[in-house]
């Protein structure tokens, strides 16, 4: 008789002698899959990415055989750092079923691998059909390395691959849902990705005769990573539309004192940038799906972070929806997390009068959120997010939204949260209210705000409810909080575990700006004390 196992391991003899021969798990340290999918030192990766490639081909089966995205980057990380996430064939994050089925793949003995393949076919009802994985890159030293890793998880579990190189993390995203949609979303390949979105932008900025206090040049931060080159090739296909003078390209090391994480968080102008009053900056991440905007202003630097994207951006939607008499037809909204600034939820609330909703941190998260909105626009504090449109509303904004709005529709990459697109819709916005960078400032005071990282030792150690607004594990710290914060005019401080790095975030707000440090620093100590 032939047992069980035996046909298990015939079924996948190769993912196993691959596996073994090629990429062991050599580590014995556990890595799980979080809100970016696995992000960690890159040389603990190799398996990893291997055993994600196995899970792609699964997962593209279990979707009829769609295509799934495969992304090697760890954004805003430091350079030493790599990761791997997966990318459903909407162009969402891997379903959160799933997460835990990656953890356990990637964390098992290379002798369980076939065990472990089976059980998701099992699970999951896997059928044995044709699968496809499109594998895109950052420009990080590790990354070629890990890419081949994943390629071949995928041809040893006998999938199709579409190595698409060093992309953005939203041109993979872009890449899947155009294959996906049989190019309805756009031509399935790079030079379709520039052309829909540059057409798209020439043609809105046509269409603004008068751009009042508006000037179309900005300087931007490339964070010596992808959005670097792909910005390049933007520039170049803008010319006449938008000037670009670029920094931190590629020259100097990734993500360090430069990109939007260091921006936002020392709230001050990246290394290689000087700040002169009248020049709008703009930073981008490691893998270009976050953006900020800064400027020099008369009393310093001023920072436009994701909050004020998504208030200039749901404002002028609305006004465009009123102006084409959609205001009843098209329901608008905004999704946040606890980290938006509190003056921007009010204003967002109260001037604009946009029902507001706010979710656990991670994108996932608000994009799932936003769906439920004929519009959704979606933005983390941090700059990342985007706009997304229903199916209906798309049909009638094409119909009956007028020119300017149904042109929008071509700038947003509605796929993910995508740095450069969004700061093409930012820069038609501004052109079309005829604002500069103080313009926009003046919507709304920020309450002073800190975002700080704690090293601490474990930070599964923090666990939330309430979107993340409370702490309710370990016992004591939420008590803790409440009262250092109830000594603050307008305090409010929230305290997570990263998402993405092995770190506690902490974000204090009050109505001062040594009010807001000071409670930051607070919070920070006693998180240190008790879990340190």
């Amino acid at each position: 008789f032939t047992s069980t196992r035996d046909i298990t391991m015939a079924k996948w003899d190769q993912a196993l002698k691959v596996a073994a021969a090629s990429h062991p798990r050599t580590k014995e340290q556990t890595i799980a899959y979080g809100t970016a999918g696995f992000r960690t030192k890159a040389e603990l990766l190799d398996h990893v990415m291997y055993r994600m490639g196995l899970l792609a081909v699964l997962r593209s089966r279990a979707k009829g055989g769609q295509s799934i995205g495969a992304m090697i980057t760890a954004s805003h990380n430091p350079g030493p750092d790599n990761g791997i996430k997966l990318v459903d064939p909407k162009g969402e994050m891997l379903e959160a079923a799933w997460e835990s089925v990656a953890t356990k793949l990637a964390n098992c003995k290379d002798e369980d691998i076939p065990t472990e393949l089976d059980q998701i076919v099992e699970q999951f009802n896997i059928p044995d059909i044709d699968s496809q994985v499109v594998v895109g890159r950052d420009t990080r030293v590790s990354s070629p390395a890990l890419s081949k890793a994943c390629l071949a998880g995928i041809a040893a579990a006998g999938g199709g691959s579409m190595d698409i190189g060093v992309v953005t993390t939203p041109q993979l995203h872009y890449m899947v849902v155009c294959i996906n949609t049989k190019g309805g979303y756009g031509l399935p390949s790079l030079p379709g990705y520039y052309e829909k979105i540059t057409t798209a932008f020439k043609k809105f900025m046509s269409l603004v005769p008068d751009k009042g206090a508006y000037r179309n040049k900005i300087v931007f931060d490339g964070a010596n990573g992808v959005g670097a080159p792909s910005m390049a090739q933007f520039k170049e296909k803008l010319e006449g539309a938008l000037e670009v003078e670029m920094v931190n390209s590629g020259e100097g090391e990734l993500n360090s004192g430069c990109g939007a994480d260091f921006v936002k968080v020392t709230q001050g102008a990246p290394q290689g940038l000087t700040l002169t009053e009248g020049t709008r900056c703009v930073s981008v991440d490691g893998d270009a799906d976050r953006v900020l905007y800064y400027y020099q202003s008369p009393l310093g630097f001023r920072l436009l972070d994701g909050d004020r994207i998504a208030t200039l951006i749901a404002g002028h939607l609305k006004h465009l929806l009123a102006t084409a008499g959609l205001t009843d037809s098209i329901k608008l909204g905004l999704v946040q997390t606890a980290y938006a600034n509190g003056s921007s939820t009010e204003y967002i609330s109260n001037s604009l009068g946009v029902p507001v909703s706010c979710v656990p941190t991670g994108v996932k998260h608000l994009h799932h959120k936003a769906m439920d909105f004929d519009i959704g626009v979606y933005f983390e504090a941090n700059g990342h997010g985007t706009v997304v449109f229903s199916e209906s509303a798309m049909k009638l904004i094409k119909e009956k939204g007028g020119e300017k709005l149904s042109t929008l529709l071509d700038v947003i990459n509605q796929t993910v949260g995508d740095a450069i697109s969004d700061l093409l819709l930012v820069e038609c916005v501004l052109a079309d209210r005829g604002w500069d960078c103080p313009d926009w400032d003046k919507c709304y005071t920020d309450l002073p705000n800190r975002l700080g990282k704690v090293a601490v030792r474990d930070r599964t150690l923090v666990t939330t409810t309430d979107a993340e607004r409370k702490v309710v594990t370990p016992e004591g710290m939420q008590d803790n909080i409440d009262k250092i914060v109830a000594e603050y005019s307008k305090g409010r401080s929230f305290v997570r575990p990263s998402g993405t790095e092995d770190c506690v975030r902490v974000y204090s707000e009050a109505d001062t700006r040594e009010g807001a440090d000071l409670l930051n620093k607070r919070v920070s100590e006693m998180v240190v004390q008790m879990i340190g």
